[in-house]
Parts: structure tokens; C-alpha cells; sequence
């Protein structure tokens, strides 16, 4: 199994991330039904004002070349339209786990 955890920082003021990363999480936890290697999907939004990352985003995968068609997806490329404009950086670690 492959978990491929995803940070992001988005861009603009509270409330414009907030609403941001509403949209994305609603459009993120959908993707279970819609893509047969995605084995589950947590997400998480920030909380914590003094750190920097946003949304987080937790996905189960059977293998590493799952991740890639997971990320390669039409209703992933869907939820990836709706942070990329709002999107500052994003962090990355996929790895196996038992």
C-alpha cells in the first residue's frame, strides 16, 4: 500500500483560502467513488494560523504506479483546477506502508 500525502499553501487572504479549501476538500473526498485505485482520501484543513501549509491531503493507493493514475484522472484533474490558480507551493511524500 502507498500513502501519497499532499500539503498545499494557498494564496490570497483567510477568507479566500478558507473558501478555497472548502471547494477543494469537497471535490477531493468525492474521488473515492470516482476512481477505482484510490483506496481512501483523508483531507484536512489548517486550523493552526501560525503554520504555513493550508490543506493536507491523505491518499491510499495499492502501488506507486497508482499514484500516477490517480493524479492522471479526469475527477482528479477536476479538484486539481479548483486550487491551482489559488495554489502558493506544494509538498509531496509518497511512500509504502504495511
Amino acid at each position: 500500500m502507498v500513502k501519497h500525502i499532499v500539503c498545499f499553501k494557498l494564496k490570497g487572504d483567510a477568507d479566500v483560502r478558507r473558501e478555497v479549501a472548502e471547494r477543494f476538500k469537497r471535490a477531493l473526498l468525492e474521488l473515492p467513488s470516482q476512481i477505482d485505485v484510490l483506496q481512501s482520501m483523508e483531507v484536512g484543513i489548517n486550523e493552526n494560523s501560525a503554520e504555513d501549509w493550508d490543506v493536507v491531503l491523505t491518499a491510499v493507493v495499492p502501488e506507486m504506479e497508482d499514484v500516477a493514475v490517480y493524479a492522471n484522472h479526469p475527477a482528479h484533474l477536476a479538484a486539481a483546477a479548483i486550487v491551482g490558480p489559488h495554489k502558493e507551493a506544494r509538498a509531496c511524500v509518497d511512500y509504502y506502508f504495511a
